[in-house]
């Protein structure tokens, strides 16, 4: 039986008029919509409605919107969905958070990487591209207290291409993820890498792995994604404009390098003491801002406030690094606190801090203090953490933490002081746990019950230091 579309698969603007009729429905409703002869053109399926309700359940509500909605049969092609259009439909989750803004849920998976392939492609005709340059957003609205997903609701539908100035950089992006693949290092890849596209895990469980070209190491099964950081720009600004607008580093022309971009900016003003920086961008350097030095860099850059657009999409978190008159630094680094509870619920490949390392990005600002014991800047670095680094010392750090609470945490009190047994400084050469708290009564719950003052993993400043570029240690 034939029917008609109700949209020209041919024109990208039909497809998207026809999309934005599900805005305000659940996917439920349109199951309950569809006619059921027009569906039976694609393919009947007894009891299709429960196979797509479980949450566990990947790329179900995707597929239902392709032959419910749109009546054509799901496929791993690999051109585009509607191929006539070169428009490939998404379907992905939002959620609101606590404060009231607006985020994306997760990353946007966009075709898996084949390791053998992708090394004879070009960013242009790469299987990539031919999905990520044009695509039809169908946002819906992820609520954890909803049990079944097909009552999750269709907020918002919107025709997506990247900007101008966003391809440059996921060229570059590509081109990152490529060069090493053919480097025989398939296996070390890590969405850090890059700025807004990563090569994100895709397997069925954490032991699935791959042949590589170069290496006869087996690699992780990886796609090509675009990050949770840059999918909630594409929210707040694309999809829903007018919702949350930050400053763009670059506002010219479109930089072939982007990172080149930054640390050549930066390094322009190297030589300069924290008051001639105050001066010259006209900061009020007796009012000892907190985290002036951060603050400093992105003056350099042109951004009145504390966000560049290009830093929120690639997730890129800017550290002040302060190196002493003795090549020592002081000070460790520290990371969002970790909830006793939730920490022993998770495993190392899902965890909340390994996956923070894996997916963040890091801008190291360098000052040292001179003769006079004034702060200079001594340029920046962008840098993420080493696979090797991660995967072990870390690890095991966190590995130990986990277990440490399990078994319950153990303090002594000795000369007054309070000490316990989570990892030190002093056991490993990358990471420790210690106190993030304001006080000893801002505390979060053990497992047995007991309140206990936040703790947080930290980098060892010594670590930080064998990471930094060696001209940072020059006179």
């Amino acid at each position: 039986m034939d029917f008609i579309l109700e949209y020209d698969e041919t024109d990208p603007i039909s497809i998207e008029e026809y999309g934005k009729k599900l805005v305000g429905k659940t996917f439920a409703e349109v199951c309950e919509d569809d006619d059921i002869t027009k569906a039976m053109v694609v393919r009947e399926i007894n009891n299709y409605e429960a196979k797509h309700e479980n949450k566990k359940r990947k790329g179900g509500l995707g597929e239902l919107i392709e032959e419910r909605y749109f009546h054509y049969q799901a496929n791993n092609d690999a051109k585009p969905d509607f191929d006539k259009a070169g428009v490939e439909l998404k379907v992905t989750p939002y959620k609101v958070n606590k404060n009231g803004t607006i985020s994306a849920k997760e990353r946007l998976i966009l075709t898996m990487i084949d390791y053998y392939s992708v090394v004879n492609e070009t960013f242009v005709e790469s299987h990539m591209w031919q999905k990520a340059r044009l695509i039809l957003l169908i946002y819906y609205l992820y609520r954890k207290e909803i049990e079944n997903r097909l009552d999750y609701k269709i907020g918002y539908v919107k025709l997506f291409s990247p900007a101008e100035q966003d391809i440059k950089i996921i060229e570059h992006d590509f081109y990152v993820i490529k060069e090493k693949i053919k480097a025989g290092k398939a296996h070390e890849l890590s969405e850090s890498d890059t700025l807004y596209l990563g090569a994100a895990p895709k397997a069925s469980s954490s032991r699935d792995r791959r042949k590589q070209p170069f290496s006869s190491e087996l690699a992780k099964p990886r796609a090509f994604a675009f990050k949770n950081s840059y999918m909630t720009y594409v929210l707040n600004n694309y999809v829903i404009p007018g919702k949350i607008t930050y400053e763009p580093i670059i506002k010219g022309m479109a930089e072939a390098s982007f990172e080149d971009y930054v640390v050549e900016k930066i390094n322009k003003y190297c030589g300069y003491t924290v008051r001639d920086l105050c001066e010259e961008f006209q900061v009020d350097f007796q009012k000892k801002t907190k985290n002036l030095e951060a603050m400093l860099a992105y003056r350099i850059l042109g951004i009145k406030g504390n966000h560049a657009e290009e830093f929120e999409k690639a997730n890129i978190v800017v550290k002040t690094i302060r190196i002493e008159k003795n090549n020592k630094i002081r000070e460790n680094m520290s990371f969002p606190t970790f909830k006793f509870k939730e920490l022993v619920e998770e495993e190392w490949d899902e965890s909340t801090f390994g996956n923070y390392l894996r997916e963040t990005r890091f801008l190291f600002v360098v000052y040292k203090y001179n003769g006079e014991n004034e702060l200079r800047l001594k340029g920046c670095q962008f840098w993420n953490i080493p696979y090797k680094d991660l995967e072990g010392d870390v690890k095991s750090v966190w590995e130990a933490t986990k277990q440490v609470v399990l078994d319950g945490l153990e303090i002594k009190v000795r000369n007054g002081k309070h000490y316990n047994n989570f990892p030190k400084a002093s056991d490993n050469p990358v990471c420790h746990v210690r106190p993030h708290a304001r006080n000893a009564k801002d505390t979060y719950e053990l497992p047995d019950g007991r309140e206990f003052p936040k703790q947080c993993f930290w980098l060892n400043n010594s670590y930080i230091l064998s990471q930094l570029e060696k001209r940072f240690l020059e006179k």
